[in-house]
């Protein structure tokens, strides 16, 4: 791990009995709580759900929550969870209203950028419509301050690094990139040398996490409830992160654990043992570098 390298607790890592799964996906763990265990585990970026964020904003406001932040060190903030950002109709009314929560919520506190995913659901898509609606979002997020990254995910309509990639390039806006998670990467068995081949301005984020090396049940059930926390699986991390410091990333390394066990952890033991397993992987990579 180098000087540079920072951690960023992704939402997930730090949201205790909380899941993308289920019908309510708010964390059981008040934000206080949530951030105060990242800073303790050594995280300086802090990841959360917009529906979160709303719940705390209403208790302490967004300048209380920038206190927070600020109070615990933690300077990179990432803002996620839009859904329906490419839909029309009663979706993307309801979808357009969090999206208004997450721009204000970004200005008011300096966030590094916001996370969109892609379609899951099979429907038939135009490309060129979703370009001129994440170039659209894109201009919001740099509006405010922020950056916009899509995150690739193998069982949606953008399931590879390039397809995201074609994406942010048709978008065309320099605040518009992707979002790494090297568990999609693997899943979607991408060789850890096309990681180097991104064009470094395009890269918003990178997620660490592991698994076993047999995918149990659906991508979705195996993403969501097995992920192994950094070096405790069968990933070939170190070559995904000897690629991505080829590109010149430097961090904040994303850390991204989805797991039943995870879950079931007190908050501050499981971001401890998520930053100190990521931590250890960095610093082996740096060594060999």
């Amino acid at each position: 791990m180098t000087a540079a390298d920072e951690l960023l607790a992704t939402c997930w890592t730090t949201a205790g009995d909380a899941a993308p799964s289920r019908a309510d996906q708010c964390s059981p763990v008040p934000l206080r709580e949530r951030i105060e265990a990242a800073a303790a585990a050594g995280f300086t970026g802090f990841g959360v759900l917009a529906v979160d964020l709303a719940v705390a904003e209403r208790e302490h406001g967004l300048s209380g929550i920038g206190a927070m932040l600020a109070d615990n060190g933690l300077v990179h903030l990432e803002l996620e969870g839009l859904p329906d950002w490419w839909s029309a109709g009663p979706a993307r009314a309801r979808s357009d209203e969090l999206r208004r929560f997450m721009l204000t919520a970004a200005e008011a506190l300096g966030a590094r950028h916001l996370k969109v995913t892609p379609d899951t659901s099979g429907a038939p898509w135009d490309a060129g419509h979703w370009a001129f609606e994440f170039a659209l979002l894109a201009a919001q997020a740099a509006d405010a301050g922020a950056r916009l990254g899509i995150e690739f995910l193998p069982w949606s309509n953008i399931p590879t690094a390039q397809e995201a990639l074609r994406l942010v390039e048709d978008a065309g806006h320099a605040a518009g990139g992707i979002v790494v998670d090297v568990w999609h990467v693997e899943r979607a068995s991408t060789p850890a040398a096309e990681l180097a081949e991104l064009p470094p301005h395009r890269l918003v984020g990178v997620e660490l996490n592991d698994a076993d090396a047999d995918v149990v049940g659906t991508l979705f059930e195996d993403t969501v409830d097995r992920r192994r926390y950094c070096g405790e699986g069968s990933f070939d991390l170190a070559g995904s992160i000897t690629a991505l410091r080829a590109v010149g990333w430097t961090g904040p390394w994303g850390v991204e654990i989805l797991s039943t066990e995870h879950r079931r952890l007190d908050v501050r033991r499981a971001a401890a043992h998520a930053a100190a397993t990521a931590r250890r992987l960095l610093e082996d990579t740096s060594v060999h570098r």
